[in-house]
């Protein structure tokens, strides 16, 4: 049976594409034993907003080309980022730990394990391990060529 652009195999529980060849290089080809038992993809949105945190509206940079970034931000208990402003929009989901991020006047924010947040881009924050574990969060800049993901501020 015909579904969107795939067909779907009751037997095998997927979607097959029969148009995409499968001549990618070894490590990134899908065998047919995979595909046989590989559940459908779940898609699960963690965050879709159009404003930071700190309710500033999400602009992407022009001017040069398009450049992402993504990282990992790692901090033993304790430890602080500093006070900073970010050059580009970026989005993070907590992986491990707790991190509480000070935004000045407009209060506190405390991020746990898969919390996911569009951080603040232009108001200083302070993002400090408040757990008793290491923190780790994933973070997506999405910004441009020569436009740096983090300014430092003195405070």
């Amino acid at each position: 049976r015909q579904r969107q652009m795939g067909i779907r195999d009751r037997r095998l529980g997927v979607i097959l594409f029969p148009s995409v060849k499968n001549d990618f290089p070894a490590p990134y080809r899908v065998s047919a034993q995979t595909l046989a038992r590989e559940p459908l993809a779940k898609f699960t949105p963690l965050l879709s907003t159009s404003k930071t945190i700190v309710d500033e509206p999400i602009a992407y940079p022009v001017g040069a080309p398009a450049k992402l970034t993504a990282s990992i931000l790692a901090l033993a208990p304790g430890d602080e980022t500093g006070w900073h402003t970010h050059g580009v929009p970026l989005a993070g989901i907590v992986l491990e730990g707790e991190m509480t991020v000070d935004y000045g006047d407009r209060g506190k924010k405390v991020f746990r394990k898969g919390d996911a947040v569009a951080e603040a881009i232009s108001i200083p924050h302070n993002g400090i391990n408040t757990g008793t574990e290491p923190v780790r969060v994933f973070v997506l800049f999405m910004g441009a060529e020569g436009l740096p993901t983090a300014i430092p501020l003195r405070k």
